[in-house]
């Protein structure tokens, strides 16, 4: 279904935004956009917003399945003022996931289970919220693919991720069951990433609540909602995995020429497979088994 904008969206299919789960998909480029709708129509979202220009196509059989809504999500501060605007149009209590084109979920089992059934489990815990991590992938051979993407031959670090403690900005004492998380194409090329742009958490599945904010650097104002773990055990935790990073370090003509691969000796093949990224530590299962 196509829609003139987010609000007419809201004003039509309010219904939709009482449960969920709701995936936002927000539509930067051309790059990979039919496959990250199919996987996420195939992870079993009860709905999913493609949030994208009117000038970028659709195939027929995508476009009977999403909902279409024009938008411009390069805009500054377009994405959250997006979520913001459906959270607050919700019903308190749905589930709702946003990510952008060229990027995938995974979760836990997420080839046998759909993403209701791991979402059930995690509100019967009492969670609100869970902690992603956004994967870079990039290509293995940029002479042959120079955008670094490339679904048949995409490769990933497996190690190099590390975690800090997170202060609380009065105290300066590190905040509870809160971290902040590197590694990646965006540790290994620091130099050409923005500061406030090198963390690889993102909260991108979260509970809609009255007054709730997601804030610019991707974690929300509730400071619950930012935590990795309950406090008696841990939680599961999910990945974005992502060419979001590799694509635009090729892209930018002042780190593009500087970059000949983004291969080195810690990268792997990815198997587009949760089995995997259990294995290399880059999700938690929890108690969900």
């Amino acid at each position: 279904m196509m829609y003139t904008s987010l609000d007419d969206f809201i004003d039509q299919s309010k219904d939709l935004l009482v449960k969920g789960p709701v995936a936002l998909i927000f539509v930067e480029d051309e790059v990979e956009i039919a496959t990250t709708l199919r996987h996420h129509l195939q992870t079993g979202f009860n709905t999913v917003l493609a949030l994208m220009p009117d000038a970028f196509d659709l195939p027929k059989d995508i476009m009977s399945k999403v909902h279409r809504v024009p938008y411009d999500a390069t805009r500054p501060q377009a994405v959250f003022n997006a979520v913001n605007k459906v959270i607050s149009a919700a019903e308190p209590g749905c589930w709702f996931y946003y990510c952008y084109n060229a990027e995938y979920l995974f979760y836990p089992f997420c080839e046998t289970r759909s993403i209701a059934e791991m979402l059930s489990f995690h509100t019967e815990e009492r969670r609100d919220a869970m902690l992603t991590y956004v994967i870079d992938l990039y290509a293995g051979d940029l002479q042959a693919t120079p955008s670094a993407v490339s679904l048949e031959q995409a490769y990933l670090d497996k190690s190099g991720y590390y975690a800090q403690a997170r202060p609380e900005p009065e105290t300066g004492h590190p905040r509870d069951r809160q971290l902040d998380f590197f590694g990646g194409v965006r540790w290994r090329y620091e130099e050409h990433i923005p500061q406030s742009s090198r963390k690889i958490d993102r909260i991108s599945l979260f509970r809609a609540k009255t007054n709730l904010k997601l804030l610019p650097d991707h974690r929300f104002d509730d400071q619950e909602y930012n935590t990795y773990a309950c406090p008696w055990h841990h939680n599961l935790t999910a990945a974005v995995c992502s060419f979001r990073t590799a694509k635009a370090l090729k892209r930018n003509p002042g780190s593009s020429f500087d970059i000949d691969s983004f291969r080195w000796h810690n990268s792997t093949p990815f198997e587009w497979h949760s089995r995997q990224l259990l294995d290399l530590g880059l999700m938690e299962p929890g108690q969900w088994f």
